[in-house]
């Protein structure tokens, strides 16, 4: 308690600080928030945007590592890097948060979820996370809110770059990139490769039967794009993603001798056309593929037990218009649809659908007057159609304060496994999909303010999510997915950046209660309150940093019992240091879990100790 009484007093107090050095940062472009380019502080959504130089200096290795500091944003990782992982943002469901890949959609139509686990950072240029109902921007999954991930493009000279390490539990990282323009040509082309020993994934001090043996990690990721530029007007985009990886798994249902392994593929191909054909026209073209394909291996064979695999493929179009009716009104317009089909080892009644969906959105700025509306209809071929809507208001009160309200819908689509999944018999329990199964649904209403002098940003945000239909198996004997469940889920979230001089700090606090509106019961794996402060100094060609992680009690299943337990609040110290030799080559050095804390972020499953990492970078 009294540490976050000592944050929240800390978040209050340095917002005065205005004659700090002035932040480039405070003039960036998001696209995210409104499906349209915006200045970051005129987005009327809580946004956070993790730039490149973030990036390069956290030293993590994938992208649930650096989610993790941010208000609102939680993440359950089963044993270290690599291994699968859920991401709750504002304490809804892990399928409602809507994961973008350049605009792409790389989730999984049968699970619901997406693999976050399987993207690294190396790979990473920028990350933009926006909270709260975005169904009316994006359709399905926007309950929660949207990441959207970006990855690396060419800019400037080309050059080479080049970076290395090792470091615990026999972890080996490298990358090599090389891009730039020629011309009017814009290309870039990437590498990299992430390697570990890991630990065991399941504590056997909880669970006896499983096998204690290390489980590893191995991903090579690969990505390419070129544009070519037409004049100023017209551009032509083509770019690749693809990652790849081999990790070793447990059962908590298996014995000491197993070996369970899991094989993980995320892709992304895209064909995009950007035309400016009048003035105040914009139009984007965009043809797309996402993939996501699992497949699951025990004693080197396919485990039938598990599903042996499941892929999902995502073909997307994409028509958007942009409109420019004045110098702070844009109307933006279009139409999507998406064909998901579905191969696996297990026989689905039905393996693919389509939805076909328009969109509307108009942003518009009158003096201290700020308004926002999205309008969007989908429309599925295996349960109907879903309207949602936001409506938001700001108003800026001076140059440096702004308040914003805002009223939102949003829905999830059943997945492929809720509607369709074939009958199964384990030990006389039985399992089907419902095909008459209706969406979830969610209304969210939030009050924010917004604070941005020099080099200070900071947000407080309120917000009330009432989920309802939410889709839940009714545990008969011939059990069936049913919509039964509501939950609700309301509290505050607070945000700071700030510089002074060479000092930089980060801090994040959120304060919610996510929990079964009939029961009354708190959801699993999410916290009431969680928290995170990060520090980074430089003296001359040293940087060094820190960042603590605090997350409080958390309800769970006992992964024995199946009774509700809970897991015990936790907080962790990492450290970060860099040392510029000269322009090109400098030195990284990462230190996780400085204390060696012992906890959980999932019943019965391991936390790395203590874990160091090295790294020489060329750039």
């Amino acid at each position: 308690m009294k540490q976050r009484i000592l944050l929240a007093a800390f978040l209050c107090a340095a917002t005065p600080f205005a004659n700090a050095e002035a932040s480039a940062d405070l003039d960036e472009v998001v696209v995210t928030a409104a499906r349209v380019e915006q200045p970051l502080d005129q987005s009327m959504a809580h946004v956070t945007v993790i730039g490149p130089k973030e990036i390069r200096e956290s030293q993590a290795a994938d992208v649930p590592s650096l989610l993790k500091n941010l208000s609102g944003v939680e993440i359950y990782q089963a044993g270290g890097v690599g291994k699968q992982s859920s991401l709750f943002v504002r304490g809804t469901n892990s399928s409602h948060a809507l994961v973008l890949l350049d605009g792409v959609r790389i989730g999984s139509a049968t699970s619901g979820m997406t693999a976050i686990d399987q993207l690294m950072l190396d790979q990473v240029e920028r990350i933009e996370v926006v909270r709260g109902n975005v169904s009316s921007l994006y359709g399905s999954e926007g309950i929660g809110g949207v990441i959207q991930i970006f990855t690396k493009r060419g800019k400037g000279a080309p050059a080479l770059n080049v970076s290395a390490g090792a470091g615990s539990h026999n972890t080996r990282r490298a990358t090599a990139r090389f891009g730039g323009e020629a011309g009017d040509t814009l290309f870039h082309v990437q590498v990299s490769k992430f390697k570990t020993d890991g630990v065991s994934s399941i504590k056997s001090s909880l669970v006896p039967t499983v096998n204690p043996d290390k489980d590893g990690y191995d991903n090579t990721s690969i990505s390419a794009n070129v544009r070519q530029q037409f004049g100023d007007d017209h551009s032509l985009l083509f770019s690749l993603f693809n990652s790849r990886a081999d990790s070793q798994t447990d059962n908590a249902f298996g014995l000491t001798s197993d070996t369970n392994q899991s094989r993980a593929a995320v892709s992304t191909m895209t064909l995009a056309s950007n035309n400016r054909l009048s003035e105040m026209w914009q139009s984007k073209l965009q043809l797309s593929q996402g993939m996501d394909d699992t497949q699951n291996f025990l004693n080197g064979v396919p485990d039938l037990g598990l599903g042996a695999q499941f892929k999902t493929v995502s073909d997307q179009t994409s028509w958007q218009n942009t409109l420019q009716l004045g110098q702070h009104n844009v109307l933006n317009i279009g139409v999507e649809q998406l064909k998901q089909r579905v191969s696996s080892s297990t026989i689905f009644t039905r393996t693919n659908r389509t939805d076909d969906s328009l969109f509307a959105g108009y942003t518009g700025v009158y003096g201290a007057h700020q308004v926002q509306l999205n309008l969007r209809r989908d429309r599925y071929s295996d349960f109907g159609a879903a309207d949602t809507h936001l409506l938001g208001y700001g108003y800026e009160v001076n140059d440096a304060w702004r308040v914003t309200a805002s009223t939102a819908t949003a829905f999830k689509a059943p997945t492929l496994n809720d509607l369709f999944y074939p009958f199964v018999d384990y030990v006389g329990f039985s399992y089907t999909g419902n095909p008459n199964l209706k969406p979830e649904r969610s209304r969210n209403n939030e009050l924010g303010l917004h604070y941005v002098q020099g080099a200070q940003r900071a947000d407080i945000v309120y917000f009330d999510n009432r989920i309802s239909d939410l889709i839940v198996n009714n545990y008969l004997p011939a059990s069936t997915m049913v919509n039964l469940g509501e939950a609700r889920i309301d509290g505050f979230e607070v945000s700071y950046a700030g510089h002074f001089g060479d000092t930089g700090v980060k801090a994040a606090l959120t304060q919610q209660n996510p929990r079964d509106a009939q029961t009354g019961l708190a959801l699993l794996r999410r916290a009431k309150s969680f928290s995170s402060i990060g520090l980074t100094q430089k003296f001359g060609a040293w940087q060094v940093g820190s960042e603590w992680q605090h997350s409080g009690v958390r309800a769970d299943i006992d992964i024995n019992t199946f009774s509700r337990t809970t897991l015990a609040s936790y907080d962790v110290v990492n450290l970060t240091a860099r040392y510029a030799l000269d322009k090109q080559f400098g030195l990284s050095l990462r230190v996780d879990n400085l204390f060696n804390k012992d906890y959980m972020l999932a019943h019965g499953y391991n936390t790395l100790g203590r874990t160091l990492f090295v790294g020489l970078n060329y750039q």
